[in-house]
């Protein structure tokens, strides 16, 4: 059997009882099931809130707290209750876990990413289990990834997953609210996930202990299909849970065909999901042909406007000479370089700049439009 690498993300409502605590059968029924799926012969990576729902009650508080700085206590609390919990639930399988807490800046600084991949990788190879949760104890804002879901989706591009399982207390997706019309028809299998789906979700949490509602998860799933990774949304209970969902037999929606494959390498990812843009440079046909359509990399003969102040190493827009995006790169040359050297031949524009790059853009560090993924949370307030 071929071995799969996979992403499970535990909600917060997966975790604990009504009143909030963690539940601990609830665990063990997770914990079981990704045991049985590393016995399976696969790789698992999983992505579990309920921090800051295990730990607000250890410090008096008599519901989830509302404030950032209760939350973030309530997380510092929580998480050493629940990795514990996740350790001896795994020693009792004789697996070993290992903590990563990572915040959205992780993703934004293009070496701690790397650094990120690194140490997930040797992990994996070592038979570790990666329990990854947000870094919520010292995160700048509140809860940014969603309760999880978008943090599941970008470890699940990060080490090229096969699959991304999002477990959570509803059976998949559905047509319409099915607590308000009982009516309401399961999707079963989505190949894309529609934009009148996503408009039509509602954002708000479906239970008081988690921070994502059913649109969180859609996003999620969104930018896992982007990067290539098939998704699952629903619920499971038992052992045999996780592989019956990798089987096909889950409860849930499945979203994205059998033959997705990861597109993206870590190095893209970050230009196009995360990094920030710097500017602008506008080319002329020639260019456009040979960066869209035969997969080569732009040259300053092709160069024709410059737009904002940019150094080397930056990320910039490419845009036609109507002004229509076609992706985003990280340039090899200053704003004040490509004016000086726009149009020329690259021998010539590598002496006047005294550079040894002939290319402006790399098409190793260029990122189509079609290619890109929707931009997170934190690249829509950049640009607000």
């Amino acid at each position: 059997m071929e071995t799969k690498r996979i992403v499970v993300k535990i909600g917060s409502s997966s975790l604990t009882d009504a009143h909030g605590k963690l539940d601990k059968s609830k665990l063990r029924d997770h914990t079981d099931a990704v045991a049985k799926l590393k016995e399976t012969g696969h790789d698992v990576i999983i992505v579990s809130s309920g921090a800051v729902a295990a730990g607000y009650c250890g410090l008096g508080y008599p519901s989830r707290p509302v404030t950032i700085a209760g939350k973030q206590a309530a997380a510092a609390v929580g998480q050493v209750m629940l990795l514990n919990s996740y350790a001896d639930a795994f020693r009792n399988h004789g697996m070993t876990i290992a903590q990563l807490l990572l915040a959205r800046q992780d993703f934004e600084r293009r070496e701690q990413m790397s650094h990120a991949y690194s140490a997930l990788s040797e992990l994996l190879r070592r038979s570790v289990i990666p329990v990854i949760n947000e870094n919520d104890s010292v995160s700048l804002e509140e809860l940014t990834f969603g309760d999880n879901d978008m943090l599941s989706a970008l470890v699940s591009g990060l080490v090229h997953a096969d699959f991304l399982v999002i477990l959570t207390d509803v059976n998949g997706l559905y047509d319409k609210n099915p607590s308000l019309y009982p009516d309401a028809a399961r999707y079963n299998f989505l190949t894309e996930l529609p934009v009148e789906l996503l408009k039509e979700t509602s954002s708000t949490s479906g239970s008081k202990v988690g921070t994502g509602g059913m649109k969180s998860k859609l996003r999620a799933a969104r930018t896992a299909l982007s990067l290539g990774v098939r998704t699952f949304i629903g619920k499971g209970s038992g052992p045999d849970k996780l592989v019956k969902i990798l089987n096909g037999n889950g409860d849930g929606t499945y979203i994205g065909s059998a033959d997705l494959r990861p597109s993206l390498k870590v190095s893209k990812q970050w230009i196009a999901l995360h990094s920030p843009i710097s500017g602008k440079i506008e080319i002329d046909d020639g260019a456009v042909h040979a960066l869209m359509d035969e997969g080569k990399s732009l040259l300053p003969a092709g160069v024709k406007k410059i737009y904002g102040r940019f150094f080397a190493g930056e990320v910039i827009q490419i845009v036609d000479g109507y002004h229509h995006v076609l992706g985003k790169g990280q340039v090899n040359y200053t704003s004040q370089q490509l004016n000086e050297i726009k149009s020329l031949p690259s021998t010539m524009a590598m002496t006047r700049a005294n550079s040894g790059h002939p290319e402006v853009v790399h098409r190793d560090n260029w990122v189509p439009w079609n290619a890109q993924i929707e931009p997170t949370t934190s690249e829509k307030e950049r640009k607000q």
